[in-house]
């Protein structure tokens, strides 16, 4: 197999990536719940943006080990890469993106890391969130599309070479796992904001992409990713709509399934004792819409005390809007040394993990 798939190639050199056909998904939506592989419940989990990037399979093994044996069903990770320019060999990347031509790496440095982790997922249970691009510039994100197709990220959302290239590969990622039991949900963006923009801007993309994504894919769900700005309640800045983002008009797209929401107060300028609030008001947000609502990202300083609250909160809530909460981020020993420490990662084996995962996971089976 060519390890680069140019697009215009199409997609055949994928087909051995795809496990048997299933009849459905087994992550599902049930009213403002979520229901996984039969069980409908509330669940927990986490993020890991660096897991389908490593090189080493073990690695890979031992972080899904710990995650299954914690506990924690849900696990979003980054299902983009995206370059300009073709890095040296060994280096993970997933999308080469020019105005000449892009490209979709297929070979053992991109999506064949993310083949692995599907695989070995499904083999523990354990649901993946796959996203399909950042707002942010790490791993090239939407500026990567902007250096090759002009124009600014504002403008990512109706740019029409861009759009294209993007749905590209939406279809590549899509078309190898579309009858993968590991999938909980395809995840349009990582945090997409247009500051300054009419809501419509992101509505209308977020309409169209899903849309399309329902087409590729009619049995798995379907979030945004935004952080859930944009919301009656309050009038700090999260709740104000100045990021472009409207939470209960988006949560009213037909083929997104649930809503999702972050909080950071730290970096928004606001007291941690406004997370109570911030989560009760999206649930009330989803359950009057009928949907789960996901506490996608959630971090203060590696906190317990006042992280702990939040799930509390989150989960007494699970039959009033609230389906599950994922916290930023997982953090593990790997045979290169201890993962990224950004300040809000939470490591196996820790006495912060046995509060925010051990303590969290046995409230959650006793509520269940």
């Amino acid at each position: 197999m060519k390890s680069i798939l140019a697009i215009g190639l199409g997609l055949l050199s994928v087909v051995n990536a795809l496990p048997s056909a299933r009849a459905a998904a087994s992550a599902t939506a049930v009213g403002t719940r979520f229901s996984i592989d039969g069980k409908t419940g509330y669940f927990a989990g986490t993020n890991s943006y660096w897991i389908g990037f490593l090189p080493n399979t073990r690695d890979v093994d031992t972080v899904l080990d710990h995650l299954a044996t914690s506990g924690l069903k849900i696990l979003r990770v980054w299902g983009f890469n995206d370059v300009n320019s073709r890095p040296g060999s060994g280096t993970a990347w997933f999308q080469l993106l020019s105005s000449s031509g892009s490209q979709i790496n297929t070979g053992a440095d991109g999506l064949q890391r993310l083949d692995y982790l599907v695989q070995a997922a499904d083999k523990r249970g354990i649901k993946l969130i796959i996203n399909f691009v950042n707002y942010w510039d790490d791993f090239g994100g939407m500026s990567a599309y902007v250096n090759a197709f002009g124009g600014n990220k504002q403008g990512w959302y109706t740019n029409a070479r861009a759009q294209e290239q993007y749905k590209k590969y939406i279809q590549a990622v899509v078309s190898r796992y579309a009858n993968s039991n590991a999938i909980f949900a395809w995840e349009l963006a990582n945090e997409p904001r247009c500051p300054g923009c009419s809501t419509d801007v992101i509505y209308k993309w977020a309409t169209d992409t899903s849309n399309y994504i329902r087409s590729l894919d009619p049995n798995h769900m379907i979030t945004l990713g935004d952080e859930g700005f944009g919301l009656p309640g309050e009038s700090s800045y999260p709740y104000q709509y100045g990021e472009g983002t409207d939470f209960v008009k988006n949560l009213g797209i037909k083929n997104l399934d649930f809503g999702t929401f972050h909080m950071y107060p730290d970096g928004w300028g606001v007291p941690t004792s406004f997370g109570d609030g911030w989560i009760r008001n999206h649930a009330a947000a989803c359950k009057a819409a009928g949907k789960p609502c996901l506490l996608e990202e959630y971090g203060s300083n590696a906190r317990c005390d006042i992280q702990k609250p939040w799930q509390q909160t989150s989960l007494a809530l699970a039959a009033n809007g609230m389906g599950a909460d994922l916290f930023w981020q997982w953090g593990d020993q790997l045979s290169t040394g201890q993962t990224h420490n950004d300040g809000n990662t939470v490591y196996f084996g820790s006495s912060l993990a046995t509060c925010l995962v051990t303590d969290h996971v046995k409230a959650i089976n006793a509520a269940n």
